[in-house]
């Protein structure tokens, strides 16, 4: 560049020299001379015109390469000229370092998203009126495609991570959702993570309610085992020879029909305990291909009512499961449904499954849902959230168990189990499969 701005100063020089030189030779009436001077002062002048114009020209080729980010131009010189080789050379360096540095930024930006995509974190960018200008593929599959921030999230502090519970798709959700509040461009944005915490405090919920019951069934057993060795070996004894003499058969009938109903109600209170005992013991799910329209059809053998209607897939659908234990689970949500629809004078139980692609960056991404829809009774409000603990029951002679296993099958399945109800209107239990 330094060689470029030397000839252009040498050529503005002498067009200066040169316009003097013509002016000196009209005054001296030196015609020919003069047109012979004028002639090397258009020529200077136009050469200068003509190498500014091949200048200009590849610095349009150079904008119009970065305009369209068409970086495989390459720069030449219009003529032999060694200044324009140069200048040809320093525009090509340019624009191929531009380019290095631009792939570099994109290479970068494509670690970076797919990096992003492929955790379970929902991430997004929002402005301050809640518009979404970004999000992950976890965020897609949790919040949709609505360009719009959900009303919940818009008032959060910044820096603090809270635990929220929202309702998507017929199931609950808690979700951590921690805010961030950044610059770019001169504008506020918001930076918001939403991790679904759901599956990890269920999964801590029933290992606690397990270390409980483990607990209680042990001390209650060691407890019950001796009164019922005790007062099984005093019933089969019979009447001592002293109350025979002292004529006592009577009250030792008493204490005998007392020893027996101690024996007894021993023995069911063992099996009770027994029962909740299944909820720690309950076996690892063995899973194999398992298709839904055979599922269904050998539930329908089990339940012939009418009141109770399965909806076949149209095509053949394979879930990778536990098939005695799935079918342990859509057993007792039927059982649960024909007695809450049981008093209707119509009552009616759907069972259906819906599938849609896989998200796999995604935990709130179901593959299979199977519903099992009544009109029964419906569950209130306010033991919805208490239906799946252990020992919960609103039936008069429920154990409390039933629902619980299921909730620790699926939970075991990598899925979840959830229920929407309205009370007087029914209820709806739903399954979901990763």
């Amino acid at each position: 560049m330094k060689r470029y701005s030397l000839i252009v100063i040498l050529h503005i020089c002498l067009l200066a020299v040169l316009s003097v030189g013509v002016y000196v030779l009209f005054c001296a009436d030196l015609w020919f001379s003069m047109l012979i001077t004028f002639l090397f002062l258009l020529g200077t002048g136009i050469h200068l015109y003509y190498i500014q114009m091949k200048q200009l020209q590849m610095i349009r080729r150079l904008t119009g390469s970065l305009r369209y980010n068409d970086m495989t131009q390459a720069f030449h010189p219009p003529y032999k000229n060694k200044l324009m080789t140069e200048m040809a050379v320093e525009l090509s360096e340019t624009l191929q370092a531009f380019r290095a540095r631009l792939l570099e930024e994109e290479v970068k930006h494509q670690y970076y998203e797919s990096l992003l995509n492929k955790v379970d974190t929902a991430v997004l960018v929002t402005d301050m009126s809640g518009r979404i200008e970004w999000l992950n593929r976890a965020a897609t599959a949790q919040l949709g495609q609505d360009p719009q921030l959900p009303s919940e999230f818009l008032n959060l502090p910044s820096g603090e991570t809270q635990v929220m519970r929202i309702h998507r798709n017929g199931a609950t959700l808690e979700m951590a959702v921690a805010t961030t509040l950044f610059v770019a461009r001169g504008m506020e944005r918001r930076l918001i993570s939403l991790k679904n915490i759901h599956s990890v405090l269920e999964r801590n919920e029933m290992e606690a309610w397990q270390k409980l019951i483990r607990v209680l069934t042990h001390e209650i057993m060691n407890s019950i085992t001796p009164i019922i060795s005790l007062s099984e070996t005093l019933s089969e004894r019979g009447v001592p020879v002293a109350l025979k003499d002292a004529g006592g058969e009577k009250e030792y009938a008493v204490m005998l029909q007392a020893m027996q109903t101690i024996h007894r109600r021993s023995k069911g209170l063992l099996g009770f305990v027994e029962n909740y005992r299944r909820l720690t013991r309950l076996p690892a799910p063995v899973c194999a291909s398992v298709s839904v329209r055979e599922l269904f059809t050998d539930l329908q053998k089990l339940f012939p009512d009418e009141t109770i209607h399965f909806e076949l897939p149209p095509s053949e659908k394979i879930l990778n499961v536990d098939r005695a234990q799935i079918e342990q689970v859509l057993i007792n949500l039927l059982k649960n449904a024909r007695e809450a629809s049981g008093r209707r004078e119509e009552p009616r139980i759907e069972v259906k499954a819906a599938f849609a692609p896989k998200v796999t960056s995604s935990l709130t991404s179901w593959r299979c849902t199977i519903t099992v829809r009544d009109n029964g009774e419906g569950i209130l409000p306010e033991v919805q959230d208490k239906i799946f603990v252990p020992f919960f029951t609103t039936k008069t002679a429920g154990s409390g168990i039933g629902l619980s296993l299921c909730k620790q099958i699926m939970n075991q399945h990598g899925g979840n189990i959830s229920v929407y109800s309205e009370a007087g209107k029914g209820s709806c239990f739903t399954l979901q499969f990763s």
